[in-house]
This record gives C-alpha cells, structure tokens and sequence, in this order.
C-alpha cells in the first residue's frame, strides 16, 4: 500500500500517470532523477492507452493480460513504423519497472524484445495487398460489416502508402482540393515525428476513387475520419476500436494489416517507375544494368512515403 489517500492502483494514487509517477519516486528512493523522468515520460503513454481501454485501478484489474495487450499495441506501432523497435522496447521496459515499484514484486513482466521483435530490414515476401482486388474484397466485407472508415483507412494506405493515423487524420477536403489543382496530394496530417517537410503523392483513378470515398466515409463536421465527438485513440488504439475490430476480417482476406497496403502501394510505385516487379514479387534483385532506375525509384518511394533514409525501402519492396 503506498502512503497516499487513495487506495487505487495500489494506494499511490486516483490518476494512473500520477500512481506510476510517484511509485516511481519511491522505487529510487526519491534519487535516479533522470530514470525517474524517463521512465514517468513513456509511462504516461501507457496510462493514457489504459484509459482508453477504460482501466482505471491497475489493482483491480488482471495486470499480465493487461501488458500482453499493451504488447500487442506497441507491436502494431512497430509494424505500422510509428515507433521504432528500440523505442517500443523501452515502452514494454518502462511498464515492467513501473509495475514493479508499484505492486513491491517483479511477478508480473514481459521479455521487451519478444513481444515487440526486431522488423526484418529486408521484405522476403510479397505484401498480400498487392492484390487490389484481394483489397476491394475486404473493404468491401468491413462496410458490410458497419467498419466503414476502416475500410476507408485500408483503401487510403493501398492507394497513397500513407501510414494508419496519417489515413485517420487526413485533411480529406484539403487532399481533395490539392489533387483537382496538382494531380497530387500533400500527406501533412498524423506524420511520424510531426514531420511537416512537403510530402506529395501523386494521383492515379484507383486513388481518386479512394479519395471520393473517404470523402463520403467522413463523419459530419469532421476535416477527417475522426468524428467531432471523439479521439484518435477512441477510433484506432482502444481495444474495442473500429480499427482493431477490423483486423480479423482483414485476416480473413489474407490481409496482415493496414501496414500491409503500405508496402503494397510501394511495390505497386516501383512497378510504375521502373516498369519491372519489385525484387520482393519477382524474386530476384536488380542486374547491373537496372541498378541506376532502381536507386531512383527507391528515392522516389523513401519520398512518397514519408522516409528520410532511402535504405529504409527495402522493408517494403527488398532488397538491391
């Protein structure tokens, strides 16, 4: 029992953030001012998901199922590249340190590096979006099902490469406003790191298609698919979200994730831009001859899709 009033999450507090803090401060006996803060920092990301999730007494509730599906949120931040392995690893780390302070035992923990694993820096196999067809199917099946701005949010990942919150965040009046006057649309929205740096991804009729769909896919009231009543975290994170309700349908249709079209509509650009298959879908990587387009098309796509490191690529279409 920790010395303050409230008896919720073990007696160190009524607000989660605050219980971890101070539990924190008493597990380093009050030194480790760096630690503390560090580890305060991303504790604060977890308190916030568990709110989502409607977890209010960390005591009151089964605390190891309750990690492993912090786990599985921070894998899928991972695979979708809005975190880094390291920093996902350093999440799980922070959980297990502050939950030990806070119970007065380390029964209840996690290995960081199994749960969140390490993302292979090379694709060894081909996106299942690249099917289109494979796609329309499922989107199809999600709005028949009531999901339909996670359809929304597959479609706009196949057909732009854009990351999940940047789908969910999109200025979709803007968007439609920049491809009617530049044949393209300028991804600023729920970038990773807040990256503002202009970012345009051009035009095709499978993507205007797309795009006048998640128009009519908006709530009212709403620049995007996030509805004036409610948050990102309501929309994508929280465990009952309409985006992680989806996910088993999109695995029926052989469809990993939303992160899955990303590299899809990469493999699709290199097509485009090279006039070959990616090495990920032909199997062989490019001859001597073809390595001066390739590099170009990596460049192209690492642009496209919001990286600043053009070996990044090939854990979307392979390797060189």
């Amino acid at each position: 029992m920790g010395k303050y009033a409230s008896a919720r999450n073990f007696g160190f507090g009524k607000q989660l953030a605050y219980a971890g803090r101070e539990a924190l401060r008493a597990y380093y006996a009050d030194g480790h001012y760096g630690s503390v803060a560090a580890h305060s920092d991303r504790w604060n990301q977890f308190a916030h998901w568990a709110k989502a999730q409607g977890i209010r007494d960390l005591a009151r509730v089964d605390q190891q199922a309750t990690l492993e599906r912090y786990a599985a949120h921070v894998a899928s931040r991972v695979q979708d590249q809005a975190i880094s392995v390291q920093y996902g690893q350093n999440l799980l780390s922070t959980v297990n340190v502050t939950l030990a302070a806070l119970r007065g035992d380390d029964r209840v923990r996690l290995s960081p590096a199994q749960a969140v694993g390490r993302r292979s820096q090379v694709r060894t196999q081909a996106p299942g979006s690249l099917d289109r067809a494979r796609v329309s199917q499922a989107a199809t099946a999600l709005r028949a099902a009531g999901l339909e701005r996670a359809a929304a949010v597959l479609e706009l990942a196949r057909d732009f490469g854009v990351r999940r919150e940047e789908a969910v965040k999109a200025d979709l009046g803007r968007w439609s406003r920049e491809a009617e006057r530049h044949g393209a649309v300028n991804v600023q929205d729920g970038t990773k790191g807040g990256r503002d740096a202009p970012r345009w991804v051009p035009m095709t009729d499978q993507a205007r298609e797309t795009l006048a769909s998640a128009l009519a896919t908006r709530p009212a009231g709403s620049p995007n698919l996030i509805a004036p009543h409610e948050t990102y975290a309501q929309l994508a994170i929280a465990r009952e979200s309409e985006l992680n309700r989806a996910r088993e349908i999109l695995q029926t249709h052989g469809l990993p994730g939303y992160h899955d079209a990303r590299a899809a509509y990469a493999c699709s650009r290199y097509q485009t831009l090279t006039g070959r298959a990616a090495p990920v879908v032909s199997g062989r990587r490019p001859t001597a001859t073809e390595r001066g387009r390739d590099r170009s098309a990596r460049q192209v796509i690492a642009e496209e899709l919001g990286h600043g490191r053009l070996d990044v690529v090939a854990a979307y279409i392979g390797g060189r």
